[in-house]
C-alpha cells in the first residue's frame, strides 16, 4: 500500500524528513514484525531507560507528531513513537489483514512490545492514540504501568457537531487544501509549525485504511482500570465539551490527574506549547 504516485510519495517523505530532524540526531528506526505487518517505529533514549510507547492521532498524524517533546522524555525513557498501522507513516500493512477490532488493535501493540521487548511500558496517545492506548491499557492492564492521554477523543465523551461538519468535506475527499483549511478552523488560526503541517497536507494523498472505530469504553471497564492516568485536554479544542471530558473522566478513573492546558487547540498537541505540555509529562512519568 502507498501512495498515490511517485510524486505524491516523494511528497510525503520528504515532509516526514523534514520533521523527523527536529528529533534528537541519535533517534534510530526499528521495523517490528506484526501479524498485521510491519510496524515503523522512532526510537531515541537511553538503552536502559523504561520504555514509553507513544500513539499519534489519526488521520494524517504519523510518529513524528511527537518531534517537541521527544528530546525531554528521552532523558529518562527509552522513547517508541509508533506508527500507526495502515494510516499514514512509514509502517507497512499486509493487504487484506488490516486490523478491524479493538481485540485486533491490542493483537497489534502486543506484538509490537514483544519486538521491542518491552513486556512493561508507560503509554501515551495523542486524540485516536490516546482512544487505543486507553482500550489497551483496560485490556492488557499488566503490561502498562503509568497511562497519559492528550485529549483523547471518543473516551470519555462523543465528538460536537461543528468539528463533525467542518471535518466532513476533509474525510470524503481529503485534499492538501481541505486539510489546512480544517486545521487553521480548529486552532484558531494560531501559527503552527509549517514542517508539520506540510506533513498533515501530504498525508491527504495517503491511501489509509479505514480506522477501527468502536463505543467509548464502558463506565464498569474504566473504574476498574488500576494504572494511574495523567489527562491532559486542550483547552481551545473544537473537538467536544472539554470540562464535560476532565469531570466524567474524574467520576470514573480512580487514579486520574487531570489538567486542562489553556489557549492550546486539539490539533495542535503534542507539539504546542511545549514546555508546559513537557513539565506535565516528565514530572508524571517519573515519579
Amino acid at each position: 500500500m502507498g501512495i498515490r504516485s511517485p510524486y505524491d510519495r516523494d511528497r510525503f517523505e520528504s515532509a516526514y524528513d523534514k520533521v523527523m530532524a527536529k528529533w534528537p540526531a541519535e533517534r534510530e528506526a526499528v521495523i517490528v514484525p506484526t501479524p498485521f505487518g510491519e510496524t515503523y517505529v522512532n526510537v531515541c533514549g537511553p538503552a536502559d531507560g523504561r520504555p514509553l510507547v507513544l500513539l499519534p492521532g489519526g488521520g494524517g498524524a504519523t510518529s513524528a507528531s511527537w518531534y517537541a517533546q521527544a528530546a525531554d522524555l528521552a532523558r529518562t525513557h527509552r522513547v517508541h513513537a509508533v506508527d500507526l498501522i495502515g494510516a499514514p507513516g512509514r509502517s507497512v500493512p499486509v493487504v487484506g489483514r488490516r486490523p478491524r477490532t479493538v481485540t485486533d488493535l491490542t493483537a497489534w501493540l502486543d506484538a509490537v512490545l514483544d519486538g521491542l521487548g518491552a513486556p512493561v511500558v508507560d503509554l501515551g496517545g495523542h486524540s485516536y492514540g490516546g482512544w487505543i492506548a486507553l482500550h489497551y491499557a483496560l485490556r492488557a492492564p499488566a503490561r502498562v504501568r503509568r497511562l497519559f492521554l492528550l485529549d483523547p477523543t471518543q473516551c470519555f465523551a462523543g465528538f460536537e457537531t461543528a468539528y463533525l461538519l467542518h471535518a466532513l468535506p476533509m474525510l470524503l475527499r481529503p485534499t492538501p487544501r481541505r486539510v489546512r483549511a480544517f486545521l487553521e478552523w480548529e486552532t484558531g488560526g494560531v501559527p503552527l509549525d509549517p514542517d508539520w503541517l506540510r506533513l498533515q497536507e501530504a498525508g491527504a494523498g495517503f491511501p489509509s485504511a479505514k480506522p477501527v472505530t468502536g463505543p467509548r469504553p464502558a463506565p464498569e471497564a474504566l473504574r476498574g482500570l488500576n494504572a494511574s492516568v495523567l489527562l491532559l485536554l486542550a483547552g481551545s479544542s473544537r473537538t467536544y465539551d472539554t470540562h464535560l471530558v476532565a469531570a466524567r473522566a474524574g467520576r470514573l478513573l480512580p487514579r486520574v490527574e487531570t489538567d486542562i492546558l489553556p489557549d492550546v487547540s486539539h490539533h495542535a498537541l503534542p507539539h504546542a506549547a511545549p514546555e508546559r505540555l513537557g513539565r506535565h509529562l516528565t514530572g508524571f512519568l517519573g515519579s
